[in-house]
C-alpha cells in the first residue's frame, strides 16, 4: 500500500527544501568572492583607520578561504588590527591561535613580539596592580629567548629594561610605605628584592640607602655599614650614598674636616650602641 502525505505536510517539506537551496546558494555566492578581493577590502579598512572593521574583514578572509596563503596573512593582520583598535585581550587570543597554527611561519617571531607589545602598552603607573607589567616582562623575555638574533629581540631588550625598572619602582613604593610605618623587616624584604632581582635598574642606589636606614633603625649597625659600603663602591657620586654616609657618621659626605656632626635620630641610635 502506498504511503500518502497530506497537503499541508507536502507544502512544509517543499518549503524547507526551497529554504535549504536558498541558503546553500547564498553561502556559495559568499564563498565565491575572490580571496584577493576580500583581503584588499580588509586592507582598505585598515588603511582608513577602521581597525575594528578591518579585523572583522580579515576574519572573513580566513573563514571563506581557510587553507589559502591569504588566510595566514589575514590571521596576523587581523591580530594587528585588534592591537591598533586597542582590543588587546582579543589580539592576544588571536596571536596565540596564530602561533599554535603556524609555529614555523616567518611571521611567528612578529606574533610573539606583538603579543608582548599588547602587554607592554598597558603598563600603568607604579601605584596600581602590576600584573600586566609582569606579563609584559615574561612575553618580552620569550621574544628574546626564542628569536635572539631578530630585530624584534633588539627592541624587546630595550623594553625589557624599562619594564624591569617599572616593577622595581613598584617594589620601592611598597618598601617606602612599610618603612614610614616602622615595619622595617617588611621594608627590608622589598628593598632587598630590588637589589637582588632588578640590579640593572635606576632604583638600586635608593634601595641600598633605604636598607641602610632600616638596618640602623633596627640597631643592626654592621649590616648598615656593609650596605652603605656597597652603595659607596658602586655609586660613589650619588646623592643616596651621601645621605647614607651622613646617616652613619653624622657628617655630610662632601663636607670638610671641620664640619660638625649632625645629631639626628640615627646618630642617637648609633650613640646608644657604643
Amino acid at each position: 500500500m502506498l504511503k500518502t502525505f497530506s497537503l499541508p505536510r507536502i507544502v512544509v517539506v517543499v518549503g524547507l527544501a526551497l529554504l535549504a537551496c536558498a541558503c546553500s546558494s547564498a553561502s556559495k555566492d559568499a564563498a565565491d568572492k575572490p580571496v584577493e578581493q576580500l583581503y584588499n577590502t580588509a586592507m582598505d579598512k585598515f588603511t582608513d583607520g577602521d581597525y575594528r572593521g578591518a579585523a572583522t574583514a580579515f576574519d572573513e578572509v580566513d573563514r571563506q578561504h581557510p587553507y589559502s596563503v591569504w588566510a595566514t596573512k589575514a590571521q596576523i593582520m587581523g591580530a594587528y588590527s585588534l592591537y591598533e583598535a586597542q582590543k588587546y585581550d582579543e589580539a592576544v587570543v588571536a596571536l596565540d591561535r596564530f602561533i599554535q597554527l603556524h609555529p614555523g611561519n616567518r611571521d611567528t617571531a612578529y606574533a610573539y613580539y606583538l603579543k608582548a607589545l599588547c602587554y607592554y602598552v598597558q603598563i600603568v603607573d607604579v601605584g596600581r596592580d602590576q600584573k600586566t607589567t609582569d606579563q609584559a616582562l615574561k612575553a618580552l623575555d620569550e621574544v628574546i629567548r626564542r628569536f635572539p638574533e631578530s630585530r624584534y629581540a633588539r627592541d624587546a631588550r630595550l623594553k625589557l629594561d624599562l619594564t624591569r625598572d617599572h616593577l622595581a619602582g613598584k617594589e620601592m613604593e611598597i618598601g617606602r610605605w612599610y618603612e614610614k610605618r616602622g615595619q622595617y623587616l617588611a621594608a627590608i624584604n622589598r628593598f632587598r628584592r630590588v637589589v637582588d632581582k632588578y640590579q640593572t635598574t635606576t632604583h638600586v642606589p635608593e634601595a641600598l640607602h633605604r636598607l641602610t636606614e632600616c638596618y640602623l633603625a633596627l640597631g643592626i649597625v654592621d649590616e648598615a655599614r656593609s650596605t652603605a659600603a656597597v652603595l659607596g663602591h658602586n655609586y660613589p657620586g650619588s646623592e643616596w650614598y651621601q645621605d647614607s654616609y651622613a646617616l652613619l657618621t653624622g657628617v655630610p659626605a662632601n663636607s670638610g674636616p671641620d664640619q660638625q656632626p649632625r645629631k639626628g635620630w640615627v646618630a642617637r641610635i648609633i650613640g646608644s650602641l657604643f
